[in-house]
């Protein structure tokens, strides 16, 4: 049986494994000490499925049936509201056509989120269709699968060094062990660049950038429980409910080295007092606070597929904000590429995530 050895154990790499181990000896390498450590493990955890460029949204569409059914589901009702002042019309409209959001009467919107400050927010849009998505059990679900077809998972194996040799690829980690595999996929996040210069091979300029989150409290007895998610015109704040709290963003996009994100304190603070503006209950205090890196290909879809140097060395990175959204169906590509398979995805997708656009 074929060997391949996937390296990163986020969301891109767990879902590449568990798709390729019923068909290839598969091992995946994570540097960390758990898998879905970094980007994976700091999601906002929704599934938006008009979210992202016309390239994205045809893999959230294709990832919908697996997120609602497979494995008895990882999606639960939220609803997406976007909110807005008087001087941003132009963006309201644009905004809400893009995430195929309709316009709702204030009182309405207040009823739906009963913090929202009317003197300040003049306009709202709404969907029902957007839902929480279960990110630790989609996690577990394609780990489950992964172990059952006989994926050796490896974890606290950081990269140190990538070789081609005559069977293939062998990789050594930093306490030395050495892997061997015959396909080398390339799920490293942050670090897929890094990833492909080690083994020889041209980087694609994918960029990290820092997103940073807060964890609120709000006023003893008042339930967020069903609350829409809430976003900002212009993507400038987000919000969602979080087990009796808030979660807010400054939806802040700074690029940085590959790295263990942390928040930046003014970036947080500038953030919460835009989101302060659009509501009634001061913020008072924060219960935690932390970021994590989306790390976008310069077109910002995804990279799927072989390299153009050497076709066993296959990509499935440059998931930006939508891995879990794209899980499914992007894992699907990469196994289908992988084993020869004619993919389910229609050919202009597949072209558009192809690492050969950038060749």
């Amino acid at each position: 049986m074929s060997r391949a050895l996937v390296i990163g154990g986020g969301v891109a790499g767990i879902s590449a494994a568990a798709r390729l181990a019923p068909h290839l000896d598969v091992t995946l390498l994570e540097a960390e000490e758990s898998l879905a450590y970094h980007a994976s493990g700091r999601s906002a955890a929704m599934f938006l499925l008009d979210y992202g460029n016309a390239t994205i949204k045809a893999l959230n569409a294709a990832s919908a049936d697996h997120h609602r059914n497979a494995d008895g589901g990882v999606l639960s009702p939220r609803g997406m509201m976007m909110v807005a002042g008087p001087d941003h019309g132009d963006a309201f409209r644009s905004d809400s056509a893009d995430l195929g959001l309709e316009e709702i009467p204030i009182n309405q919107a207040a009823r739906l989120w009963p913090i929202l400050n009317r003197e300040n927010v003049t306009r709202a849009a709404y969907r029902e269709d957007a839902q929480d998505l279960d990110t630790d059990l989609l996690i577990q679900n394609f780990a489950r699968s992964a172990r059952a077809h006989g994926t050796r998972i490896v974890t606290g194996a950081r990269v140190d060094r990538i070789d081609r040799v005559a069977t293939g690829w062998r990789v050594t980690t930093l306490n030395g062990q050495t892997h061997e595999a015959d396909l080398l996929v390339n799920a490293a996040g942050a670090w897929a660049d890094p990833v492909a210069r080690m083994a020889g091979l041209a980087a694609l300029n994918i960029q990290p950038y820092r997103r940073s989150m807060a964890r609120i409290a709000l006023p003893q007895g008042m339930s967020p429980a069903d609350w829409p998610f809430v976003d900002g015109v212009g993507e400038s704040w987000y919000c969602k409910p979080d087990a009796g709290a808030l979660i807010v963003s400054p939806a802040d996009e700074d690029p940085v080295e590959p790295q263990d994100a942390w928040a930046d304190d003014m970036v947080l603070a500038e953030g919460l007092a835009r989101y302060q503006d659009a509501v009634t209950v001061p913020v008072t205090r924060m219960l935690a606070n932390w970021a994590g890196l989306r790390s976008f290909a310069p077109d910002r879809a995804l990279v799927i597929g072989a390299d153009p140097q050497d076709a066993s060395f296959l990509w499935c990175a440059g998931q930006g904000g939508y891995g879990f959204q794209t899980a499914p169906a992007a894992s699907q590509l990469l196994a289908d590429l992988a084993l020869g398979a004619t993919p389910s995805l229609d050919a202009g997708t597949v072209r558009a995530l192809s690492p050969a656009r950038f060749a």
